[in-house]
């Protein structure tokens, strides 16, 4: 079978646009990754920059972008990958460049970057947007699982593996379901949850709840790091018969004989093998070798070290980052994206004109966390993890209402605004909603 590793690798051949192997390029302003963060610079920023040699070029080898927080409802059999997918080429703004191929080396110290095909890149100002990596082989067993159709291990976690998850929840209707949180920084990091309560919501729908023992297996020690909304999911799990197991990581995976192994993180010597009729795994994550391999621009960990309220580079002035592969300890989610993408622009225009950095990062992220059928709990918090709610209800609470947002209003955003550069966050409404709030 065509596996998971031979699939991402082949998106890694992708051949440039400019079918001229070592060319050289010049530009304004450089974009590494096409995803939220990148797509929605390149938009704000091409408005600016959009005559050669002063544009913006974008260097990213995918054909697809995909709006990822889809997936979990595409794992609960809503909808489809097709629905959350679109060509690259109609997403990314027409006057900016792009350059079908993946980065290979950032050369700050010269200000250019080489690429896969061999072409360099010289830049005046470098936005870095490369996201994170899934790390399959990071958990020994997982990709044969994942692979193997007959399997019920499953992931949403990318278009290669969510088309399998409902399959695998409609499958099962007897042992027990683990899902899992693994032990890195993740995008989305109530995603796990999200798709256990659509599969516990199905199951009992079906009348096979009490066959299925439901269990959350996560590394961290709490269900979820803002206390509002951790008491409400500690509620959700109590009343849906759910059973979690904190400080609990996933290390290895034995499709053949249908067993999982978990290590306790307070004791890491200990470990257990569960059995599992349906094992949903949420991988580990890294940033991707070009950064990881670069400790010029990175932290011991790989991520692009940055100001946490300006989002310029800790040591390069004329570099700055956005999203997932950056060091900013904020939840990773596409709303702090959009929260982030106003004050980058701010920020570097404020640099570019010789003027102090004027705005701030005060990451802010929101999670809308899909509890069951047309039912969400909408998560909106900063780096403090304080709640920071835009609407006049309490969101810790249960909602039809941020159900059909999260299902419908945002997807819109998304491609209508957000990825044309329209979009900030829910700031706005919040002022409305709050006028006396600080």
């Amino acid at each position: 079978m065509y596996g998971i590793i031979n699939r991402n690798l082949s998106t890694l051949k992708t051949t440039n646009l400019q079918n001229v192997r070592f060319a050289h390029h010049s530009c304004k302003i450089l974009v590494l990754g096409g995803g939220t963060g990148g797509c929605s610079m390149a938009a704000k920023l091409s408005k600016n920059f959009n005559e050669k040699p002063s544009h913006v070029i974008v260097v990213d080898p995918a054909e697809y972008h995909y709006y990822q927080p889809f997936f979990t409802l595409v794992g609960g059999g809503i909808g489809n990958v097709k629905k959350c997918r679109r060509p690259m080429k109609d997403v990314l703004p027409k006057n900016a460049q792009w350059i079908k191929d993946c980065v290979m080396e950032i050369d700050a110290k010269n200000n250019k970057i080489i690429t896969k095909n061999g072409d360099t890149v010289q830049y005046e100002i470098l936005i870095v947007a490369l996201g994170l990596k899934l790390n399959w082989q990071a958990i020994p067993g997982l990709v044969e699982g994942l692979d193997n159709p007959e399997s019920t291990v499953c992931s949403i976690y990318s278009p290669e593996t969510v088309p399998k998850v409902f399959g695998a929840i409609k499958k099962t209707n007897n042992g027990t379901a683990h899902f899992t949180y693994p032990n890195t920084p993740i995008k989305c990091a109530g995603a796990p949850q999200k798709i256990m309560y659509l599969a516990e919501a199905f199951w009992r729908n079906q009348n096979l709840r009490n066959n299925i023992d439901v269990v959350y297996n996560t590394s961290l020690p709490v269900i979820f790091g803002v206390k509002k909304y951790a008491d409400a999911l500690w509620e959700v799990c109590k009343n849906r018969d759910v059973r979690v197991n904190l400080t609990t990581n996933l290390i290895e995976v034995r499709p053949d004989k249908c067993e999982a192994v978990f290590q306790n993180l307070t004791k890491p010597d200990e470990t257990k093998v569960e059995k599992y009729s349906l094992l949903h795994v949420t991988p580990p994550m890294t940033t991707p070798d070009v950064l990881k391999k670069n400790r010029d621009l990175t932290n011991e960990s790989g991520f692009l070290c940055v100001n946490e309220k300006t989002l310029r580079h800790d040591k390069y002035e004329n570099i700055f980052g956005i999203g997932d592969c950056t060091n900013t300890p904020n939840s990773k989610t596409m709303a702090a994206v959009a929260s982030q993408v106003k004050v980058l622009y701010t920020n570097l225009m404020d640099h570019l004109e010789g003027r102090e950095m004027s705005d701030v990062y005060e990451g802010y992220a929101s999670c809308p966390i899909v509890t069951g059928n047309e039912k969400c709990i909408l998560a909106e918090f900063d780096y403090k993890l304080n709640p920071r709610e835009t609407f006049p209800y309490n969101q810790g609470q249960e909602s039809r209402i941020a159900y059909l947002m999260k299902k419908d209003i945002f997807p819109f955003i998304y491609w209508n605004l957000m990825l044309n550069g329209h979009w900030h966050g829910p700031e706005v409404f919040r002022k409305i909603f709050h006028p006396f709030d600080k």
